[in-house]
């Protein structure tokens, strides 16, 4: 199965370049990191005294991530979506069955850090460079229509998101034996879709 991983800062377009890929080959699914928040009392407690909570690492759901990605992985199918609630900080799952899978994109502020846990798989990287203002602009609308922000909380935790992302990756730090693409604005993504399927 073919891996492909989209990472980028908050707002900078993985959701929207996923789905284009996903359009284009209809045979892929899509894993988002922003689905697999911890839940439960002590992540509620976290997530009001630690400064940009949900951009760190010990907000993810790792093990519960890894437990679907390696489903999918191994038997190329995909039984259920699994949806977080920002607003109430629980995850919906959703009974969805895809089979024939043949390829698996992994989205999210998570996804570099999970593609250098695999060290006995090659996939492809695509990493997405945006100008930050843009990017703000995209979160603060999602933020205030999706997860009940106003706007000054909205730019205030973008602008602490942004820096913990780079903060968190050095520039060359993926694996050496990963195919890295870099995504910006005027990029020809058919042809990193011609690149990526043929």
């Amino acid at each position: 199965m073919k891996l492909i991983f989209i990472s980028g800062p908050s707002g900078s377009g993985k959701t929207t370049l996923s789905n284009k890929i996903i359009k284009k080959n209809k045979n892929g699914i899509v894993l988002s990191t922003d689905n697999y928040y911890k839940t439960g009392f002590m992540s509620k407690l976290l997530s009001k005294f630690v400064e940009g909570f949900f951009d760190r690492s010990i907000s993810f759901n790792n093990k519960l991530f890894r437990k679907d990605f390696d489903f999918i992985y191994k038997n190329g199918i995909s039984i259920c979506e699994r949806h977080y609630n920002f607003e109430k900080g629980t995850i919906q799952k959703i009974l969805n069955e895809t089979n024939n899978i043949s390829f698996l994109i992994v989205e999210g502020i998570f996804a570099k850090e999970f593609s250098n846990t695999l060290n006995d798989k090659d996939y492809i990287f695509l990493e997405i460079k945006t100008k930050k203002n843009e990017c703000m602009k995209r979160v603060v609308l999602r933020d205030i229509k999706e997860r009940g922000k106003d706007k000054k909380q909205a730019e205030n935790d973008f602008l602490k998101s942004w820096d913990i992302y780079y903060e968190k990756f050095k520039p060359n730090s993926i694996k050496n034996n990963t195919n890295k693409f870099i995504i910006e604005k005027d990029t020809d993504i058919n042809h990193i879709l011609k690149k990526l399927f043929n």
